[in-house]
């Protein structure tokens, strides 16, 4: 809900997102799909939309395509049509795209969003395929327009959301939902740097329980965080409007992030304007049900499906869980650590998972982005970060200690054990030794002893610290409690 003048607005949101299909060669030519070739290196005549030359469809497109549909639940047409979608636009060499207007190869579906609030259901309408454009270059000389036509031809999968989302916190939600279900999967790499992952976010405001207001189209949005600014400029902006006894113009606006605002770019055409009719160089579109079955098998263990696993487990709430399942490659992380670890007999599988989950999410990842870098290009790997576990729970270093190890570990790559003997780090849990580093703070502190023990409770943590620094952090803090309370009670 927003806020405004006149009371509480509704925002109703639904998404377009357009992500490149992983395949080496385009969609119906051979011609290469490599990112960051020199221009118009990636084109064959078909690309090119040169007379006589017609499309051969990529049979590894439509099966990425359909390995989409059913991680998401969705229907599987067995068949589909494939139509051309006739606009004019210089990198659009063959004056239409084909694309899938009636009959999309993917129907209903639905993303599953875990929200403060719970579960929220997102409904998928449809999934199509369809060639990208080239790309208009504008940098190289201020008076022309060059074309690069790398990007034109190649696959992509068009996911068109109901307009179920209410919130931009939702519609970044299930953008980056969708991006780590197509990752697991392998459909599309997600990169949206690239451009391999695109959005169009359209965006309507009404106050609730009314009719569904006019819808703007904001196109082309490429990270989640400028989505997320921009449905929140967008829907403030026609709010204004309609308080000010102003009417929403049905448009297509763009996202202008150096100035965290959307801006019109034309008014918004309808499907008929693109005159859609079957492509005549392609037939129909028939899968087998044995087609859809084999891929239907093929499929990986779902980030749901392996939050759930995770809940059930290790005993993780749904937060922890979703943080580790949210990119395959930290959870891959994560199971990797445990099954380095030896200890599950007798320290606790649910213990050691936890341990593993929390250094992961609150101290190995807050460093690798700090560095910029991902979770499979981490100077530490599994193994050593199994390592550095270890030591904690078998009490040879404590927490604060391994904080430090860690950060040794990212600078020079080395095990937890050699840098704790290198650096003299081990836990100091004899309590003699213990002892004398009370008696010492004890002794530094007469005043604060007495006011203790006058009923002054509070100065019991004040104790804890002045013992670990006076340690070094070495010193157990089980044993220093302990052995604080019986000294302080004296």
């Amino acid at each position: 809900m927003i806020k405004g003048n006149t009371g509480d607005w509704e925002i109703i949101i639904g998404l377009e997102v357009h992500a490149q299909v992983t395949t080496e060669s385009k969609l119906f030519s051979g011609a290469s799909t490599q990112f960051g070739n020199e221009p118009n290196a990636n084109v064959s005549f078909v690309d090119a939309g040169m007379p006589g030359m017609l499309p051969v469809i990529n049979a590894k497109a439509i099966g990425q395509a359909v390995k989409t549909g059913l991680a998401i639940g969705a229907k599987i047409n067995l068949k589909s049509v494939f139509d051309r979608k006739n606009y004019f636009y210089p990198d659009l060499p063959q004056g239409y795209q084909i694309s899938q207007f009636l009959d999309p190869i993917v129907g209903r579906g639905e993303v599953l969003l875990d929200m403060p609030e719970g579960v929220k259901k997102v409904g998928v309408t449809r999934i199509h395929i369809e060639q990208d454009a080239g790309k208009s270059l504008h940098e190289y000389n201020p008076k022309f327009t060059y074309i690069d036509l790398n990007r034109a031809g190649v696959a992509l999968m068009e996911i068109v959301s109901e307009p179920d989302m209410r919130s931009a916190d939702e519609a970044a939600s299930y953008l980056k939902k969708l991006r780590s279900i197509v990752r697991y999967i392998g459909a599309c790499d997600g990169d949206m740097e690239k451009g391999n992952m695109r959005c169009d976010a359209n965006v309507s405001v009404r106050k609730p329980g009314a009719p569904l207001g006019t819808r703007c189209e904001i196109k082309n949005v490429n990270s989640v965080r400028f989505l997320h600014k921009a449905i929140e400029f967008e829907a403030m902006r026609q709010v204004e409007i309609l308080e000010s006894g102003g009417k929403i113009d049905q448009e297509t606006r763009l996202f202008d992030a150096s100035q965290g605002e959307t801006r019109a770019m034309r008014s918004k055409e309808d499907a008929h304007d693109y005159r859609y009719f079957p492509d005549p160089d392609l037939l129909p579109l028939e899968l087998t049900q044995e087609f859809v079955d084999n891929i239907k098998k093929s499929l990986p263990e779902l980030p749901d499906q392996k939050k759930q696993r995770y809940m059930e487990t290790f005993g993780f709430n749904s937060y922890n869980a979703g943080v580790l399942v949210a990119e395959q490659e930290s959870a891959q992380f994560f199971e990797d650590t445990l099954k380095a670890l030896d200890d599950k007999k007798t320290i606790g599988l649910t213990r050691l998972a936890g341990e593993v989950s929390n250094w992961l999410a609150n101290e190995l990842f807050g460093r690798l982005s700090k560095l910029g870098v991902e979770i499979t290009q981490s100077p530490v790997s599994p193994e050593k970060f199994a390592g550095l576990i270890r030591l904690m729970v078998d009490n040879t270093i404590s927490g604060k200690i391994a904080k430090d190890v860690l950060d040794f570990m990212m600078e020079t790559g080395k095990e937890a054990a050699v840098i704790v003997e290198e650096k003299g780090l081990r836990q100091v849990t004899d309590t003699g030794a213990i002892e004398k580093v009370i008696d010492g703070v004890m002794a530094a502190n007469p005043d604060k002893v007495a006011e203790y023990r006058a009923g002054k409770e509070k100065l019991f943590g004040f104790f804890v610290g002045q013992a670990m620094k006076a340690s070094g952090g070495k010193a157990n803090p089980s044993a220093v409690n302990e052995l604080l309370k019986k000294m302080l009670s004296a």
